[in-house]
């Protein structure tokens, strides 16, 4: 089942509990579109992510890097890592999505020497997996056939699903080389910790030095650390984080535009009102009018 409005905590740590009864692990579809937001927003998890493209063309977010990945490709994204993704242009896209537990990919005995150097290295954030390889292809196949083994839930899937796995990991790890980097740990460690300091102050007044100083950095690093991997300013980002938190609010309350602007921390509803078009396309008051009226529709056609 998708997951169409991502929770996540101060962190940006995914509060979806990736797992199906007896397997730690989840796999299914994700139709970008379909998401809240219009894309999936950035956030990380302890699980690593398989992803294959059934349709479209995806814009991938990394920590700082962006990868497009086409029609038949797919990505491994490192455990730990902040990831986003967005359509491509007017691309609406499609992929199959599998989270896996590290501690489900190897047994016990092998574990240490053969994931945790892998899941731990700082360089291998991410790995794009080409279909026009030959270990890319395969790769890809593994996400399909795992994924239409969880659907049919036949005799000894979990036993199959183990062994699909099994050999993807296997194609991985004997095509990266990973090295330690200490400097990238530090880096992603700063911005993680500059993101969760915003996340549990952001209905409050916000100030560049007090996020730089979260993240133990001068403002201008400060600064640069938020450009070269979101993409925004610092102040930028604590507007877009209002935005997001205001969603809900507009959906679920009968507050007024005003009372929302100031329950998520900005100074008036004039100035909400102007990110929130600049961000969204819509107003604050057509938004809430919009979503109820889903609401009323939905109720509807249950009854009809």
């Amino acid at each position: 089942m998708q997951i169409k409005d991502f929770k996540i905590d101060h962190q940006n740590r995914e509060l979806t509990q990736h797992k199906t009864k007896l397997l730690p692990l989840a796999c299914y579809k994700t139709a970008i579109h379909q998401n809240v937001h219009g894309y999936i927003p950035l956030h990380w998890h302890e699980e690593v992510q398989f992803v294959f493209v059934l349709e479209g063309v995806i814009r991938f977010q990394v920590n700082e890097q962006e990868i497009i990945v086409e029609e038949q490709q797919g990505l491994f994204i490192n455990s730990q890592c902040l990831h986003g993704a967005k359509n491509e242009l007017n691309s609406n896209g499609v992929y199959i999505c599998l989270n896996v537990y590290p501690s489900f990919l190897l047994v016990p005995e092998l574990f240490s020497a053969y994931v945790t150097p892998y899941i731990q290295a700082t360089n291998l954030d991410h790995i794009k997996l080409e279909n026009s390889t030959a270990w890319g292809k395969e790769a890809c196949e593994h996400i399909v056939t795992i994924h239409q083994l969880l659907a049919k839930e036949g005799e000894f899937y979990e036993i199959h699903i183990s062994k699909q796995l099994t050999s993807l990991w296997l194609l991985l790890i004997s095509n990266a080389s990973p090295v330690t980097d200490s400097a990238n740990s530090r880096k992603n460690k700063r911005i993680r910790d500059m993101l969760s300091w915003i996340h549990l102050h952001y209905d409050e007044t916000v100030s560049l030095e007090n996020i730089a100083k979260a993240g133990l950095l001068s403002k201008s690093e400060c600064c640069r650390y938020f450009k070269t991997i979101l993409g925004l300013s610092p102040m930028q980002y604590v507007n877009y984080y209002r935005i997001e938190k205001s969603l809900s609010l507009l959906q679920n309350t009968d507050f007024s535009v005003t009372e929302i602007a100031y329950k998520v921390g900005f100074n008036g509803s004039s100035y909400y009102i102007e990110q929130f078009k600049k961000s969204m396309h819509i107003t604050p008051k057509s938004y809430q009018k919009s979503m109820k009226m889903k609401v009323q529709e939905t109720e509807k056609g249950r009854y009809d």
